[in-house]
């Protein structure tokens, strides 16, 4: 088909699944430590058998946060849309793959790159159930984008803090179809340039998928539930502000640790990263690198291997694309982000035209849809 659109930053949150997916389909030994719903004050509800909540089923966000009229333009312009309501009357129109093709026509979109559930899984605090978690949502994604191959690219969840079950799960989710892999971030993970990642970095590149990393929390559960109750607001308001520019220590990292140049064919892409702070740290890294880090092992600037084998997506930064020289129209890659908060879906248009107007078409296309296109083999 032709593409003139291509979302290259979508998800499909564990709120949305249905009730009795990881119960239904977990081993005998691992049901009863699986997620499931159970009723609650606002409605149903995801728990685990620790007690921990996942949200409002079909709630706001990754979260599942109860639907707050006014407080949110962007979640409001969805309920507009009648997401919310739909999903009260028990039609999910995010996990339908026939209905959620319908909003992505609806917003201009031809293909979404689909993120998943590796927030959720790394909170369950129970590194065994979590990896049947993800064989779980990696066997329905597969289905789920076998409907439409050429337009839902689904991405492999991989376990977490297990580098040989994530390398299984690999060679697995390639055999399944899926066209791309997401390793979970997290603010007690082992840094990406430990040499523990060596045999995850293999595995990659053996089966010629490329990896993403989406942004992430800077902080534990635990410390965003210390946060005193008159200060909840400001406490996300500074999260929110700043999440996106954690992605730099994995960035760096991968790079410093010479892990592009061992491995050419790896591909790395970078989701919800936003792109402004981006062409500051490829600056820094150069000037690093030729002040002081020739030692490393790299035998190009770092800012060469990001524009051999990296990409960023992004759905609103009018900084950013002021900014597409200093680090490569051909890097980059638009994504509307449905149905997050941040997400600009269902007025795609409106936001592209916003911050492109200075852009020329041709760029346009290429971060729109033609560099999502060649990355994930639709073109």
């Amino acid at each position: 088909m032709r593409y003139n659109r291509i979302s290259a930053d979508s998800h499909i949150d564990l709120p949305w699944l249905p009730a009795d997916l990881f119960t239904s389909n977990a081993t005998a030994a691992l049901k009863d430590r699986m997620p499931h719903v159970s009723d609650g004050p606002d409605g149903p509800y995801w728990t685990s058998k620790k007690g921990m909540s996942y949200g409002l089923v079909c709630g706001v966000g990754p979260s599942g946060t109860k639907l707050v009229p006014g407080q949110n333009h962007r979640v409001d312009k969805m309920a507009e849309a009648g997401l919310y309501d739909d999903a009260r009357r028990g039609i999910r129109r995010v996990i339908d793959p026939h209905l959620r093709l319908k909003d992505a026509e609806r917003d201009g979109v031809d293909a979404e790159v689909i993120f998943g559930i590796l927030g959720a899984a790394t909170r369950l605090a129970d590194r065994e159930a979590a990896h049947e978690m993800f064989r779980i949502y990696n066997d329905w994604l597969a289905d789920f984008c076998g409907h439409y191959p050429d337009r839902h690219i689904g991405l492999a969840c991989l376990p977490y803090g297990d580098v040989d079950a994530a390398v299984k799960e690999v060679h697995r989710a390639a055999k399944l179809g899926l066209r791309g892999l997401e390793l979970s971030c997290s603010w007690d993970m082992e840094p990406m340039w430990h040499p523990m990642w060596e045999p995850l970095w293999k595995a990659v590149s053996d089966v010629n998928l490329p990896l993403h990393f989406h942004t992430f929390p800077s902080v534990s559960p635990a410390e965003r539930e210390r946060t005193p109750a008159g200060s909840q607001r400001v406490a996300l308001f500074t999260r929110v502000s700043g999440f996106q520019l954690n992605l730099v220590n994995i960035l760096a990292a991968i790079i410093g640790a010479a892990v592009l140049e061992r491995y050419p064919r790896l591909r790395i892409a970078f989701g919800e990263s936003g792109i402004g702070w981006i062409p500051y740290a490829l600056e820094r890294m150069d000037f690093e690198w030729e002040d002081r880090f020739r030692d490393l092992g790299l035998k190009m600037k770092p800012s060469d291997y990001w524009r051999r084998q990296c990409k960023a997506t992004f759905q609103y930064d009018p900084v950013g694309t002021q900014l597409i020289d200093n680090m490569g129209a051909e890097t980059l890659m638009w994504g509307s982000d449905y149905p997050h908060t941040d997400g600009v879906w269902p007025e795609s248009s409106k936001y592209i035209d916003e911050q492109f107007r200075h852009v020329s078409p041709e760029i346009v296309r290429k971060i729109t849809c033609e560099n999502a296109g060649k990355f994930y083999g639709l073109m």
